[in-house]
């Protein structure tokens, strides 16, 4: 099988392009926007500079068989773009789309789109998680973006034959993991008392190692042919739980001591940081039953041997 892997020097690309090599059966061809950018042993080359509705994409693709998509636009915290929604879709719709047709007209049977779980929404409500059959309500512009890629690729399905696989995943952490999930650890470390010992919430998670399991299975599992999928490790935690078994797989002390939610969030909006606080203190989990199911797929790995490798890693460049 010949795969074409997008954002093939990222997080996630990266770890992509890593797991099928390690099959003699799949080759790789690694698309890079920087020329010098690694990677993976064993992959092929292929360097795009751009990715928008008017990127060449015919070498690239020739010859595929799958398309594994992880290149975005990605979520910003502090956005500068003068309109981030117009950036969001110029990459993440009209790049996307614009691949995945030329995919099509080369020949490509199967398109997997790591899409998100902001497609969603934001929080979920006690006893009420996410499924992939909810009516779609995205917030913030990278969530509307995704959105919009996944209705336009379904629509090229339709028109083309081609496959198209969504996944949308949860908070993904791992080796080389950055943002919030590596601040947090660093907070850790810093042996600083936290006023987080008492976050009733519960957060859905999934591992880097567990996310390219589930794209490896979609690459020829039958099942996920035209099928939307979340995923996550299986485990929800409340953020105090987490910090709790981050810092076991540390091995480093939580000193957390409980403050309510109430005067916590409250702290937050007056320092103009409720976004923060929804990610801290909100809820937000999925429901993988439909993956589970379609895939004959479980997460393979555990939410605390993950967390420990994460742990090691987590000095490295």
């Amino acid at each position: 099988m010949r795969v074409l892997v997008t954002g093939a020097s990222g997080f996630v690309g990266g770890a992509v392009a890593r797991r099928l090599l390690l099959d003699a059966t799949t080759s790789v061809r690694a698309v890079v926007r920087r020329e010098a950018a690694a990677l993976p042993a064993g992959a092929q080359r292929a360097h795009v500079a751009d990715l928008s509705g008017a990127t060449e994409w015919s070498q690239a693709v020739a010859d595929v068989d799958v398309v594994v998509h992880a290149a975005a636009r990605v979520h910003i915290m502090s956005d500068t773009a003068a309109d981030p929604l117009t950036e969001s879709r110029r990459v993440n719709v009209e790049g996307t789309l614009n691949l995945a047709r030329q995919a099509a007209l080369a020949g490509a049977r199967r398109f997997i789109f790591l899409s998100s779980i902001k497609v969603n929404g934001e929080r979920t409500m006690p006893g009420r998680p996410f499924t992939a059959d909810d009516v779609p309500a995205p917030v913030d512009p990278y969530g509307q973006s995704k959105h919009e890629a996944e209705v336009a690729l379904r629509r090229l399905s339709e028109e083309t034959g081609m496959e198209v696989v969504i996944i949308r995943p949860v908070l993904v952490y791992g080796s080389g993991v950055k943002g919030n999930f590596k601040s947090m650890m660093r907070l850790l470390e810093t042996g600083l008392p936290l006023p987080l010992g008492a976050i009733p919430n519960q957060r859905s998670l999934v591992a880097l190692d567990n996310l390219v399991d589930l794209l490896a299975v979609c690459l020829r599992h039958p099942g996920a042919a035209n099928q939307t999928f979340l995923v996550s490790d299986g485990e929800d935690l409340s953020t105090t739980a987490l910090l709790r078994r981050m810092s076991a797989a540390m091995g480093v002390t939580a000193r957390l001591f409980p403050v309510p939610v109430s005067l916590l969030a409250a702290a937050a909006r007056l320092a103009g940081k409720a976004d923060v606080a929804q990610r801290l203190f909100g809820s937000l989990q999925v429901d993988i039953t439909r993956t589970r199911s379609l895939l004959d797929w479980s997460p393979p790995h555990a939410l605390d041997e993950s967390l420990r490798k994460a742990a090691s890693a987590r000095n490295n460049p």
